[in-house]
């Protein structure tokens, strides 16, 4: 299929061929009728990417932070890599259209294949032929209304939420700055609502639009008209509120909505302008400012935009599906038209050329639709299946891997190519002889191909079945999020496929058992789990300076995880795991090489009102391992700091850039290395060479299973406050 991209480092448009994305639980695949480009967003994302590396990181100064604290964390070439690989990738545009239901996800039962829908979000509701969308991104369109009309369902939403945010009434003035696309939409919903509308822009011919549409006088900003229109309409009072839809650099909308805002009155912000408040005006007035978020509640919540769970009505009458709901309902009764704001309707296969006359002013537009072809140009490939986890038999033992050609190079596929794939994993692949990059899979079209187009592999898909029915293929990579690996490790080892699965193993204790099950099932065992701190030059040196030792060793291991962003998958703890779970086998793999032993109980402790944790592990001979994990630390220091003590000695590791030995000879690292290497290349070498030469995996499956069950030990050990026996343990 096609979809509009652009790289945000080159500043380059084009039309893509992309994987259809895969229909997944809980939404619905969509084939696009009509999308709408918002000429004030989706420009502003576009200039941004023309500019230079110095621009881009002036309009983005929060970006910035975020850089500086990740080579603080995770050194400089690795955050480099991340960086580039992000600027350096074709990223989507487009966030509202309408089309219609090819094919419906299990637990999906409002919508049937053939129904017209209008589609939401930045990530699901793309200029592409086909998109994935989500219960909540999605509402039936109403009987009657063209399908042109609902693609503008998003943006109206947005509209709406910003006049909700206002609590206008019935006989109220209001001032509309700004009467682009969005300016346009709250002056008619205002009018509809039984408020008089003044509207402000530079432009005429938008003010002359909005006049038609509803508003009683429009100008520009500078013009005397717009101050004597509301001091007749208020009698001289000053509006209720004023919406705030302009964007740029200037300062002037909020100056004139202080202006022009009567005592105690209310200034929404829905576009994105510059808010530098004059403190004395907005004070003596004491005026009342509030920002609208997007489409409504819900918006950024990934248990409402991606799991579907609603809101109840009764504390949130109007979330972003019913304020989508809403907007459609109000253009089926007439009460609001967008047809005049049409400016222009471009072919799908026209849109890049359509961009760069928006670009360059040669099409000026308050809106502008993209048409698509009535007639799919293919079919829509079905998703996965869901497979019943098979009742759990015990791993029986080692079974050797099957024979490979000699020469023949290790043929490999990734299932998932999001930031630590992309950044951690396929660098080091790319460019190694003896390995071929077969196939990438996801469920998303665009990171499959952004995948294929930089690192090479051969095809990309959204197809799973296809790739573990393919014989050519040795080793699949899963490097998805956490609530899957389980899953796609253990059909990957029924699949007769050597499987490199980041961690965490498994979330519970029952899909790790489905994991040997599999194992059991196929004789399958050639696994190896992320686990690579262990194959970490430095600490491999200063492990070999240690030397043997003869008696218990304690452990010490603080791990400065920090604070994670508002929105990260990491804290959907109900789908994914606790934080601990999906990290922790880190460093409890870590510390068990370094005792040469697995743990055979866990101790646990979470400080009160934080989700700082203490775990302290012990070993057959009596070592100890006490890891700190915590989130409330300063973010300058380090994230990890180790100490091994036994025999009268002392390894320290600090942060993987500095590592020293003391005892009756001391030995320091001689210098810091250029940036922190900690085994991610080492250990895909150990794995490359045992696929292809048939030897033992780098670790151990009992290990692998034994870190995996001390991780899921701590929750048991957080619950029962006490300390937990891992079973099987000598």
């Amino acid at each position: 299929m096609k979809q509009v991209v652009q790289n945000y480092r080159s500043g380059e448009l084009t039309v893509l061929d992309v994987p259809v994305p895969g229909c997944k639980p809980g939404g619905v695949l969509v084939r696009s009728a009509f999308s709408l480009i918002s000429t004030g967003t989706e420009l502003m994302k576009v200039s941004e990417a023309g500019m230079s590396m110095l621009g881009k990181a002036r309009s983005r100064p929060d970006q910035v932070a975020k850089v500086a604290q990740s080579v603080a964390t995770n050194g400089v070439g690795a955050t480099y890599r991340k960086v580039m690989g992000k600027l350096d990738s074709y990223t989507p545009l487009g966030y509202s259209l309408c089309g219609v239901v090819e094919q419906v996800g299990a637990g999906t039962d409002d919508v049937k294949v053939g129904d017209l829908v209008a589609c939401a979000g930045n990530e699901h509701a793309l200029h592409a032929e086909l998109n994935w969308v989500p219960k909540n991104l999605y509402v039936p369109v109403p009987d009657g209304l063209a399908s042109r009309h609902a693609a503008f369902g998003t943006v109206g939403s947005i509209a709406l939420q910003g006049v909700r945010r206002g609590e206008s009434q019935l006989g109220d003035v209001a001032l509309v700055i700004g009467l682009g696309l969005i300016g346009q939409l709250v002056v008619q919903l205002l009018a509809a609502s039984g408020v008089r509308v003044v509207g402000v822009d530079p432009d005429p011919v938008r003010c002359e639009l909005a006049e038609r549409l509803g508003a009683a006088v429009c100008g520009d900003p500078a013009s005397t008209a717009v101050e004597a229109a509301v001091a007749e309409l208020t009698g001289g009072h000053g509006v209720d509120q004023v919406y705030l839809a302009a964007g740029g650099g200037s300062n002037q909308p909020v100056e004139l909505a202080a202006r022009l805002c009567r005592d105690r009155g209310r200034v929404v912000d829905i576009g994105k302008c510059r808010l530098d408040l004059p403190w004395n005006a907005y004070y003596e007035k004491e005026l009342d400012v509030r920002f609208s978020r997007s489409y409504g509640p819900g918006r950024y919540d990934p248990e409402y935009e991606l799991d579907g769970r609603d809101y109840p009505i009764g504390y949130v009458r109007w979330t972003e599906r019913r304020n989508l709901a809403c907007f459609l309902d109000l253009l089926a009764r007439g009460r609001i038209d967008v047809e005049p704001l049409v400016s222009h309707t471009a072919d799908f296969d026209d849109a890049v050329e359509t961009y760069q006359r928006l670009k360059d002013g040669g099409l000026k537009a308050v809106a502008v639709l993209f048409r698509y072809p009535d007639r799919p140009d293919r079919a829509a490939e079905a998703a996965a299946p869901a497979v019943a986890v098979p009742a759990v038999k015990r791993h029986s033992g080692p079974v050797s891997a099957p024979a490979r050609p000699v020469g023949a190079p290790v043929r490999l596929a990734f299932v998932g190519a999001g930031n630590y794939a992309t950044s951690m994993l396929l660098p080091h692949l790319a460019q190694r002889d003896g390995v071929e990059l077969s196939t990438v899979v996801t469920t998303t079209a665009l990171s499959a191909a952004n995948a294929q187009r930089k690192f090479g592999f051969a095809g990309a898909t959204t197809d799973l079945d296809a790739v573990l029915g393919d014989l050519s293929i040795d080793a699949v990579f899963v490097v998805t999020r956490h609530s899957s690996h389980a899953e796609l490790t253990r059909r990957a080892l029924l699949a007769g496929k050597a499987v490199f699965v980041e961690k965490p193993l498994a979330l519970t204790e029952d899909e790790l058992a489905g994991v040997l099950a599999a194992v059991e099932e196929s004789g399958n065992d050639r696994l190896q789990v992320g686990f690579n701190r262990r194959f970490a030059p430095l600490l491999q040196e200063a492990r070999k300076r240690f030397g043997a030792r003869t008696g218990p060793a304690s452990v010490r291991y603080l791990v400065n995880a920090g604070r994670l962003d508002h929105g990260s998958w990491y804290l959907q703890q109900g789908t994914e795991g606790s934080r601990f779970t999906g990290e922790g086998g880190h460093f409890i793999d870590t510390a068990s090489w370094l005792l040469a032993a697995d743990p055979v109980s866990v101790y646990a402790v979470a400080a009160s009102g934080h989700e700082d944790l203490q775990v302290v592990l012990r070993y057959p001979d009596g070592s100890t391992a006490a890891i700190s994990y915590v989130t409330s630390g300063a973010p300058g220091f380090p994230k990890e700091t180790l100490d091994l003590v036994a025999d009268g000695k002392v390894l320290r590791l600090d942060d993987f850039v500095r590592a020293a030995v003391y005892g009756r000879k001391r030995w320091v690292s001689s210098r810091l290395p250029k940036a922190r290497d900690k085994g991610q290349a080492a250990e895909l070498a150990a794995f490359i060479k045992a696929v292809r030469t048939g030897g033992p995996m780098p670790v151990p499956l009992e290990s692998l299973v034994a870190t995996t069950a001390a991780t899921l030990a701590v929750q048991a050990g957080l619950a029962g406050g006490a300390p937990v026996t891992l079973a099987g343990a000598r």
